[in-house]
Protein backbone atom coordinates (compact mmCIF):
# COMPACT_ATOMS: atom_id res chain seq x y z
CA UNK A 1 0.00 0.00 0.00
CA UNK A 2 1.40 3.38 -0.97
CA UNK A 3 2.04 6.19 1.49
CA UNK A 4 -0.87 8.24 0.08
CA UNK A 5 -3.25 5.28 0.39
CA UNK A 6 -2.21 4.74 4.01
CA UNK A 7 -2.51 8.46 4.76
CA UNK A 8 -5.97 8.74 3.19
CA UNK A 9 -7.31 6.12 5.62
CA UNK A 10 -6.59 8.52 8.51
CA UNK A 11 -8.18 11.62 7.00
CA UNK A 12 -11.44 12.75 8.64
CA UNK A 13 -13.13 13.24 5.26
CA UNK A 14 -15.26 11.13 3.01
CA UNK A 15 -18.26 8.91 3.54
CA UNK A 16 -18.58 6.00 5.92
CA UNK A 17 -21.81 4.25 6.99
CA UNK A 18 -23.68 6.20 9.67
CA UNK A 19 -26.40 5.58 12.20
CA UNK A 20 -28.37 8.31 13.97
CA UNK A 21 -28.41 8.66 17.77
CA UNK A 22 -31.94 7.36 18.36
CA UNK A 23 -31.31 4.25 16.25
CA UNK A 24 -28.04 3.60 18.12
CA UNK A 25 -29.92 3.97 21.42
CA UNK A 26 -32.56 1.44 20.28
CA UNK A 27 -29.83 -1.07 19.37
CA UNK A 28 -28.15 -0.40 22.71
CA UNK A 29 -31.40 -1.07 24.56
CA UNK A 30 -31.65 -4.42 22.71
CA UNK A 31 -28.01 -5.30 23.55
CA UNK A 32 -27.14 -5.93 19.91
CA UNK A 33 -24.34 -3.42 19.28
CA UNK A 34 -20.85 -2.65 20.48
CA UNK A 35 -19.73 0.95 20.91
CA UNK A 36 -16.15 2.15 20.50
CA UNK A 37 -15.57 5.72 21.68
CA UNK A 38 -12.48 7.19 20.02
CA UNK A 39 -12.40 10.45 21.99
CA UNK A 40 -9.64 11.31 24.45
CA UNK A 41 -9.69 9.91 27.96
CA UNK A 42 -10.52 13.38 29.29
CA UNK A 43 -13.57 13.63 27.00
CA UNK A 44 -14.59 10.07 27.93
CA UNK A 45 -14.32 10.80 31.65
CA UNK A 46 -16.69 13.76 31.37
CA UNK A 47 -19.47 11.94 29.48
CA UNK A 48 -19.81 8.64 27.66
CA UNK A 49 -22.42 6.10 26.64
CA UNK A 50 -22.99 3.24 29.05
CA UNK A 51 -21.37 0.07 27.74
CA UNK A 52 -19.01 1.89 25.38
CA UNK A 53 -15.32 1.03 25.22
CA UNK A 54 -12.81 3.89 25.08
CA UNK A 55 -9.95 3.59 22.59
CA UNK A 56 -8.67 7.05 21.60
CA UNK A 57 -8.05 7.35 17.87
CA UNK A 58 -4.41 8.23 18.68
CA UNK A 59 -4.00 4.70 20.10
CA UNK A 60 -5.57 2.82 17.18
CA UNK A 61 -3.49 -0.11 15.96
CA UNK A 62 -4.19 -3.71 15.04
CA UNK A 63 -2.98 -4.77 18.50
CA UNK A 64 -5.08 -2.26 20.46
CA UNK A 65 -8.20 -3.12 18.47
CA UNK A 66 -7.57 -6.85 18.96
CA UNK A 67 -7.44 -6.29 22.74
CA UNK A 68 -10.99 -4.90 22.59
CA UNK A 69 -12.19 -8.41 21.66
CA UNK A 70 -14.97 -7.09 19.47
CA UNK A 71 -17.41 -9.60 18.06
CA UNK A 72 -16.82 -9.39 14.30
CA UNK A 73 -20.37 -10.64 13.67
CA UNK A 74 -22.07 -7.88 15.68
CA UNK A 75 -22.67 -4.23 14.72
CA UNK A 76 -20.03 -1.78 15.94
CA UNK A 77 -20.74 1.92 16.35
CA UNK A 78 -17.79 4.30 16.49
CA UNK A 79 -18.27 7.63 18.21
CA UNK A 80 -16.31 10.82 18.73
CA UNK A 81 -17.38 14.37 19.50
CA UNK A 82 -18.55 15.57 16.09
CA UNK A 83 -18.15 12.60 13.70
CA UNK A 84 -14.69 13.48 12.37
CA UNK A 85 -12.33 11.21 14.33
CA UNK A 86 -14.79 8.36 13.91
CA UNK A 87 -14.41 8.37 10.10
CA UNK A 88 -10.85 6.99 10.07
CA UNK A 89 -11.73 4.67 12.97
CA UNK A 90 -14.55 3.11 10.93
CA UNK A 91 -12.13 2.60 8.03
CA UNK A 92 -9.51 1.03 10.29
CA UNK A 93 -11.99 -1.32 11.98
CA UNK A 94 -13.13 -2.52 8.56
CA UNK A 95 -9.50 -3.05 7.63
CA UNK A 96 -9.06 -5.09 10.83
CA UNK A 97 -11.95 -7.41 9.93
CA UNK A 98 -15.03 -5.81 11.49
CA UNK A 99 -17.65 -5.95 8.73
CA UNK A 100 -20.71 -4.20 10.17
CA UNK A 101 -19.34 -0.88 11.41
CA UNK A 102 -20.89 2.61 11.48
CA UNK A 103 -20.18 6.00 12.91
CA UNK A 104 -22.63 7.83 15.15
CA UNK A 105 -24.03 10.50 12.85
CA UNK A 106 -23.16 13.87 14.39
CA UNK A 107 -21.08 12.27 17.15
CA UNK A 108 -21.67 12.81 20.86
CA UNK A 109 -23.02 16.26 20.02
CA UNK A 110 -26.04 14.57 18.42
CA UNK A 111 -26.37 12.16 21.36
CA UNK A 112 -26.47 15.05 23.84
CA UNK A 113 -28.84 17.04 21.64
CA UNK A 114 -31.25 14.07 21.66
CA UNK A 115 -30.92 14.06 25.48
CA UNK A 116 -29.96 10.39 25.54
CA UNK A 117 -28.38 8.96 28.72
CA UNK A 118 -24.68 9.21 29.50
CA UNK A 119 -22.33 8.35 32.33
CA UNK A 120 -19.25 10.06 33.73
CA UNK A 121 -16.38 8.32 35.52
CA UNK A 122 -17.85 9.47 38.84
CA UNK A 123 -21.08 7.55 38.07
CA UNK A 124 -19.50 4.17 37.28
Amino acid sequence: MSFLSRLSQWLPFGHVPEMDAKTVFQHLENNNIQIVDVRTTLEWDKSHIKGAINLPITHFSADSVEKLRLNADQKVIVICLSAHRSIPAVRKLKQYGIKDVYQLKGGMLSWWKAKLPTLSTQEK
